[in-house]
């Protein structure tokens, strides 16, 4: 535990220096691909490990094939690794926190939607499980570095356009009071949107690039993190299926 305990500090520490820029892989080979070319940390891609898997994405892929794959990306490059583990596949807070360390990762996504029911989860019982899982990682050695993903800007979350970024901001402060390090407010698409969280949260913000938001703008405002999810696995697949019909 000494070596994965180190390792979380050091993805800890890669939170409060220049933007952690994390271009999300989705096997081993990708992994080195990104690791090779100098980049601190990498990060999976649930989207993409999934669609690699043969499963369409949002928790619908058997969780003990997720975390295999997450260890092999692991155990094939010698940076930190974190993992997007969706909403933790219904595991309870110990055995979360146990197969994550097994897969050698330190890090993690966490996401309030409900994969069940729709919609998102209660936003005081996702803190409840994220306290959970920062106590059960504090039992366990190792202080993994928890992700937490806010969906409230995602369209089919049930949450009006007026509403996002008042809601997101209570859920962000909910879930980084709760033992979050970082928090993820994905879909925000206006540079005003995300300056704002980053102002209102006080801790370290997860950001994506698009048409307001390059790596310029996004350092420029105070992000801590940007990451990039299936995007690049989608372009291989896309060059792949090109080279394929050309031939």
């Amino acid at each position: 535990m000494t070596d994965l305990k180190a390792r979380a500090e050091t993805l800890r520490g890669l939170h409060s220096g220049d933007l952690l820029v994390l271009p999300n892989v989705w096997d081993a080979a990708s992994a080195q691909v990104v690791a090779e070319a100098g980049y601190p940390a990498i990060a999976t891609a649930s989207a993409a490990v999934s669609a690699m898997l043969g499963f369409p994405d949002g928790e619908r892929a058997p969780w003990q094939e997720m975390f295999a794959a997450a260890g092999r990306v692991a155990h094939a490059v010698s940076v930190p690794v974190t993992v997007d583990a969706e909403a933790g596949y219904g595991l309870a807070p110990g055995e979360f926190v146990s197969q994550l360390l097994e897969t050698g990762a330190v890090g993690c996504n966490l996401e309030d939607t409900d994969h069940r029911a729709g919609g998102l989860v209660d936003a005081d019982q996702h803190a409840q499980r994220l306290a959970d899982i920062r106590a059960a990682a504090t039992d366990a050695g190792v202080p993994i570095v928890i992700n937490a993903r806010v969906d409230t800007f995602l369209g089919d979350r049930g949450v009006a356009e007026q509403d996002r970024l008042a809601e997101t901001i209570r859920r962000g402060r909910l879930y980084r009071d709760a033992g979050a390090d970082c928090v993820y407010p994905i879909g925000v698409r206006r540079r005003d949107d995300l300056a704002a969280l980053v102002t209102e949260l006080g801790c370290p913000v997860n950001g994506n690039t698009g048409d307001e938001l390059d790596l310029a703008t996004l350092r420029e405002i105070g992000v801590a993190r940007v990451s990039y999810g299936p995007r690049f696995y989608r372009a291989a697949l896309a060059e792949f299926k090109t080279a394929i019909e050309k031939l």
